[in-house]
């Protein structure tokens, strides 16, 4: 028997010996392709990049992957439990394996064999952190043997808190939602440390499976699971029985944020802004790089401009009538589903979408659009409202050939028309105006003329309705609008303000071909200063200018205001037919409002990668003296402008000087009004009245606009830059410097103020009441005889007389040098 036990004792040893030794070699083959787990150190997942407006709010986020790093210390305990007692009740204790439960789950599934019920798991979070990061998701015996190898040796290698760094960045909660941050807030919109017990709980319930414990598809599941996970809290002592009733009783509260954070009405702004990351960085850096970006938008400026430009739209449209309702659905029965599914502009909260359900000569009675909840259910409230007939009397008119005007609502709408409408009154009110959004469309941006910082942008009626940016994007003819810089030219090579120019008929002969310009209105003042000129927008006079000036001077100073990259120089130029945007005329307009100074235009003041590293800012100026440790009454730091001066600093205020007059007394005179603050500016209308334009500037804000249609048509009858676009600048800046301290047009030194007569341009005789002030630069005056630039093109003396009063005036007196 000793013998016989010693044998089978032998035997076993070596059965033994070969099965560690099959086993150890299996294991060292298994072993032997295991990834690095060192590169867990320098773990740099895919990371939000985040937006800000210039006060700090968040304007929008970009992300295939929606997460946000945390380091471990930023997670609050409560969450830290949640997590614990979902996943792994005993991560602080085991070595990457957890036997204990692992024993557990292979009990269980002998049990279960042959049930048809799916396999229990026992993967802690060590392990979950090596197939996650690691491996794949295979679910074979050699990934789990890799699997709790890696989880070994990751446990040797780093922390327990670094691991679970690792696992709460990186799992995914569904809703393309991951990392614990992401996930609070595409759930519940709050950040990791506003998470409630019950929040907590559900959000460490989903990496178990997210489509199962979906909170709108499966609530009663997610419900189930999220109570279960309380009750492992309860039980492990991270949470008081009181505490976790309490929670329990908590519904799942889930305010899905699908769509990412919106500053309202920054749209146009934000994808500006995302189109110039793509092409400074990439897409790769955009979407997993984690950028901090601080942007220039001020949004209370922003929403001004929206508001502005709205205005304008709105009121050009309603002056040409109704073109019909939105679509049209069947009024009777329940309305609410059909019209639900109908999208509307959800950039423009103020208006609603509504079917027409009865019509009479008074008034339209309507039942608006209902509320969809989060998994797409149609709210059964049914409101209703009454547009009075008063508040629809803009579109008894209709735009349409096809529809007949009418006198009362009958005919301008009929039941189951699906059209837009506004509240008038409280919330209480029922009462509503009809809208339409208009066919017109426009731009408009705001500038700070001394930096370039892009305060406000528009491109557009609604970012809904069209993501075309019409501020940025849209190449139109700036008209009139182009005009001061010929000016500007002019002034810079040795005209003055007073230099008069013939305004009358002229005939340009190029190629064969006659080019017979004329002036708005087709009416000629005859000789005339340059500042009446501009003042009143005269194209005869312009050309005249361009011609005397040299159309390559014109091109060269067009060049380098950065309106066009490359100007051809013909003459036709000069009354701005050529392409350009919104935004390179107000970048242009602010080198004249800063004195002369080049900018560089940027919607973006800051961009600091994931560790907070600062990678670009706009702002290139140096500050000497600035970083001192402390006072010791040295002089105050010194900001060091090193841009250039792309314009005499004395032209620019000429300039200046001639568009406040534009304002006061030209085409845009009795519409704009800043309360007695400088502002200066100027009209543009081009061809056909296809665009109208405005660009004026306080010292201390530029801003510019066109209005026009998209396929460039006529704007019809008073379609002129005056006209619309003026009344819009005027709104908008009316709200945007309300609150700005009051700032003057600084004269340069050495600047010289002279009364002339404001028609002759010669030095103004005592008691002439046609006198105005005209600045003059050092060396230059008003002229000692009436001379006509221009004249001898297409008219005779006596035909200058004719048309002027102060030239014939000179005649009779005996000034000399006339002609």
């Amino acid at each position: 028997m000793v013998r016989l036990f010693g044998y089978f004792f032998g035997m076993a040893c070596v059965l033994f010996l070969v099965a560690a030794a099959g086993v150890a070699i299996y294991l060292a083959n298994v072993a032997k392709d295991l990834p690095d787990y060192a590169v867990l150190n320098s773990y740099a997942p895919p990371v939000t990049t985040r937006v800000h407006a210039g006060n700090g709010a968040l304007m929008a986020e970009y992300a295939k992957e929606k997460r946000l790093f945390l380091p471990i210390q930023a997670i609050p305990d409560r969450v830290k439990a949640a997590f614990l007692s979902a996943e792994d009740k005993n991560f602080y204790n085991h070595p990457g394996v957890d036997l204990t439960g692992l024993g557990r789950a292979i009990l269980v599934n002998l049990q279960n064999f042959g049930s048809g019920r799916r396999p229990v798991g026992a993967s802690t979070i060590t392990q979950q952190v090596a197939k996650n990061f690691l491996l794949s998701s295979d679910q074979t015996i050699d990934r789990k043997i890799k699997e709790a190898i890696l989880s070994f040796r990751i446990e040797q290698a780093y922390s327990k808190d670094k691991i679970l760094e690792l696992y709460l960045n990186e799992i995914f909660f569904g809703l393309n939602s991951y990392g614990i941050a992401g996930a609070a807030l595409t759930y519940f919109n709050k950040s990791v440390t506003e998470l409630t017990v019950a929040e907590a709980a559900y959000l460490a319930s989903l990496p178990k499976g997210p489509a199962n414990y979906h909170p709108f598809r499966h609530p009663e599941a997610a419900l189930e699971r999220r109570n279960w996970v309380i009750d492992r809290m309860v039980e492990n002592g991270y949470v008081s029985q009181s505490d976790g009733e309490e929670a329990k009783k908590q519904p799942l509260g889930v305010t899905a944020r699908t769509t990412g954070p919106s500053l309202f009405a920054s749209d146009y702004f934000a994808e500006a802004v995302r189109r110039q990351l793509i092409d400074q960085y990439g897409e790769k850096v955009l979407y997993e790089g984690g950028l901090s970006v601080r942007t220039s938008l001020d949004p209370q400026m922003q929403l001004a401009a929206r508001k502005a430009l709205q205005d304008g739209l709105v009121t050009y449209d309603e002056r040409r009538g109704f073109h019909g309702p939105i679509k049209q659905i069947d009024a009777n029965g329940d309305w609410g589903k059909a019209l639900a599914d109908i999208p509307a502009l959800a950039d423009v909260p103020e208006w609603r979408l509504a079917v027409v359900l009865a019509v009479s000569d008074s008034n339209v009675d309507i039942g608006l659009q209902p509320a969809k909840d989060g998994s797409g259910k149609v709210s059964p409230d049914r409101q209703r409202g009454t547009i009075d007939a008063k508040n629809m009397q803009w579109a008894f008119r209709s735009a349409d050939a096809a529809r007949k005007s009418t006198k009362s609502p009958v005919g301008a709408v009929a039941p189951g028309d699906v059209v837009y409408v506004a509240k008038l009154g409280g919330d209480a009110s029922t009462s509503y105006r009809l809208q339409q959004p208009p066919k017109v469309q426009g731009g408009l941006v705001a500038m700070d003329p001394k930096t370039g910082r892009v305060l406000a942008m528009v491109g557009g009626f609604s970012y809904s309705q069209s993501e075309f940016n019409r501020a940025t994007q849209a190449m139109r003819q700036p008209g009139s609008s182009f005009k001061p810089f010929v000016y500007a030219a002019a002034m810079d090579n040795g005209y003055t303000p007073a230099s008069v120019i013939m305004d009358a008929p002229i005939e340009i002969v190029s190629g064969g071909q006659v080019w017979k310009p004329e002036n708005y209105g087709g009416e000629v003042g005859g000789p005339s200063t340059l500042r009446s000129g501009i003042e009143h927008s005269r194209n005869l006079m312009t050309v005249r200018l361009a011609n005397d000036l040299g159309m390559n001077i014109v091109a060269e100073y067009a060049e380098r205001f950065g309106i066009y990259d490359h100007m051809l120089p013909v003459l036709s130029m000069s009354l701005g037919a050529g392409d350009t945007t919104v935004l390179r005329m107000v970048s242009a307009y602010s080198v004249i409002a800063n004195g002369g100074k080049q900018i560089k235009p940027t919607l973006i003041d800051r961009i600091q990668d994931r560790y907070g590293k600062t990678i670009f800012k706009h702002e290139e100026r140096l500050c000497e003296g600035c970083n001192a440790g402390d006072w010791q009454n040295q002089e105050e730091p010194n900001v060091v402008d090193n841009r250039e001066t792309v314009l005499d600093p004395m032209t620019a205020y000429q300039i200046t000087s001639m568009m406040q007059g534009v304002i006061q007394r030209g085409t845009a005179a009795g519409k704009v009004d800043l309360g007695g603050r400088d502002v200066a500016g100027k009209t543009g209308t081009t061809n056909d009245e296809k665009d109208a334009w405005f660009v004026g500037f306080t010292p201390d804000l530029v801003a510019g606009l066109y209005m026009g249609f998209d396929t460039p048509a006529p704007l019809g009858r008073g379609g002129t830059g005056g006209g619309l676009s003026a009344p819009i600048f005027n709104e908008f800046m009316q709200v945007a410097v309300k609150d700005a301290p009051e700032s003057k047009f600084v004269i340069p030194p050495g600047m010289n103020l002279i009364s002339i007569d404001r028609k002759t341009g010669m030095a103004a005789v005592d008691g002439d009441p046609n006198t105005i002030i005209e600045a003059f630069k050092p060396g230059t005056g008003p002229a000692d005889s009436f001379s006509v630039i221009g004249m001898d093109s297409t008219m005779a003396p006596e035909e200058i007389l004719k048309t002027s009063p102060q030239a014939n005036q000179a005649v009779q007196t005996g000034t000399p040098g006339l002609f």
